[in-house]
């Protein structure tokens, strides 16, 4: 397995096509914006500039890896010789399920098709293909380049086969990866949404401010992160997108999404990448300052 398609080049997209060229696999990099594309090969530079500077990793190295990612705007070209498809598009169910047809016509026989989704079935992402059992989750973390975990999901037809090349090859990577079973949210997600969401209730309900409810966590639970600033790094529409996903899958009203939440994204407060959450983000500055709309009058 030599060849990687990653398709999506936002956050974890480039990250994923950054780990693999860096680990010497020819990587096709597709969007549908060439101006996306240019933007997530700049941001692999800077991240491998970091690595360097941090020695762990060389010059030469880094220009083997920026050489080894090449970028296309058609779908059907970048995934011609593909040995492994790793989707990373936006968390939508439609969208995924016909890329996922589409790309069972476009890809040769042998392709396993892999979703970095953060919660959606592979089960129900694999019924769309004629190729179930070749259909496999392969969710990173966020930052792809420094995060070591992979959970690797497998869906109700996905083969023992795929499921240990994907393990070895996520080793490869030098990742840790976790073997999880088809439910919404998998592993992470089921854990980590419903905490995100109680501190926004707790926000919500007057209990404590942002600050206060971060600190908590970061000092009483050893969190490197409180939960309402990781909510903004994550991006507050995909937190919204995630816990949807699970009360829609069990049916229980321990997932439903605090209506703090559901306002702040219809209202286009999605965290730092719009730069405004429950922190204030201002572009160059390290500065972690709550949003105005939470400071106490």
């Amino acid at each position: 397995m030599n060849n990687i398609a990653v398709i999506g080049s936002g956050t974890m997209g480039n990250g994923i096509a950054h780990v693999f060229a860096q680990f010497g696999y020819q990587v096709s990099l597709i969007d549908i914006q060439q101006a996306a594309l240019d933007k997530a090969l700049a941001t692999v530079s800077k991240n491998l500039d970091r690595q360097v500077s941090k020695g762990s990793l060389s010059e030469e190295d880094k220009v083997k890896a920026l050489i080894n990612i090449q970028t296309f705007t058609e779908l059907s070209t970048g995934v011609k010789d593909a040995d492994l498809v790793v989707e990373a598009a936006t968390e939508n169910i439609s969208i995924k399920l016909d890329l996922f047809r589409q790309l069972d016509e476009l890809c040769p026989e042998k392709t396993i098709l892999a979703t970095n989704t953060s919660s959606i079935s592979i089960t129900k992402i694999g019924a769309s293909t004629k190729r179930p059992e070749k259909v496999i989750g392969m969710h990173f973390m966020n930052p792809v380049p420094v995060m070591k975990l992979v959970e690797v999901i497998r869906g109700y037809a996905t083969s023992d086969e795929i499921t240990n090349q994907v393990m070895g090859l996520a080793k490869k990577l030098e990742r840790v990866p976790v073997e999880v079973n088809d439910y919404p949210g998998f592993v992470a997600n089921r854990i980590l949404m419903p905490m995100i969401n109680e501190a926004i209730y707790t926000l919500y309900e007057g209990v404590a401010g942002i600050e206060e409810i971060d600190t908590v966590m970061k000092l009483g639970m050893a969190h490197p992160m409180g939960p309402l600033q990781l909510a903004d790094f994550i991006g507050l529409d995909v937190c919204l997108s995630i816990l949807r996903v699970l009360h829609d899958g069990f049916g229980n009203p321990k997932y439903a999404p605090c209506p703090l939440l559901v306002n702040m994204v219809e209202a286009g407060y999605k965290g730092a990448k719009t730069g405004e959450g429950f922190y204030k983000y201002t572009a160059g500055s390290k500065e972690l300052k709550v949003s105005e709309r939470f400071e106490k009058k």
